[in-house]
């Protein structure tokens, strides 16, 4: 057998690999921000009973931001305090969250981050039905 003047490469050559997981990468890049929004759905409708307001705390959040417990003015601080006892003394009902129109939204928020860190599942908002 005669000796040929070519051998054998044994090494992979990775760059043409790079090369296509590059542009992978960017098409999903640029492609992943618009899969979340742009899509029509066509939601069911709810047939939820309406809560008795008799039945259930509630906590409203005025156009200044003050927060009070059924009409009683409160802190922050003095809600977590309610929620906490009635939370472990077995007497908290559904607790309803109501807003005025103008509140800055991130009031309302502060408001519903206790109650999500406090566990409490039974969270209702009060709106006013839309008249068509």
């Amino acid at each position: 057998m005669k000796p040929s003047k070519y051998t054998t490469l044994s090494e992979i050559n990775v760059t043409p690999l790079v090369d296509v997981m590059l542009v992978l990468l960017i098409v999903f890049m640029i492609t992943a921000p618009l899969l979340k929004s742009g899509m029509k759905v066509n939601l069911p409708q709810s047939v939820a009973k309406e809560i008795d307001p008799a039945q259930a705390e509630l906590i409203t959040i005025s156009r200044e931001g003050s927060i009070f417990w059924d009409n009683e003015p409160i802190s922050l601080e003095i809600l977590r305090e309610r929620l906490i006892t009635r939370r472990d003394s077995g007497r908290l009902k559904p607790i309803l969250v109501q807003g005025d129109k103008e509140v800055q939204y991130g009031r309302v928020i502060e408001v519903m981050d206790i109650i999500k860190e406090l566990q409490i599942e039974k969270l209702g908002l009060v709106l006013k039905p839309r008249q068509l």
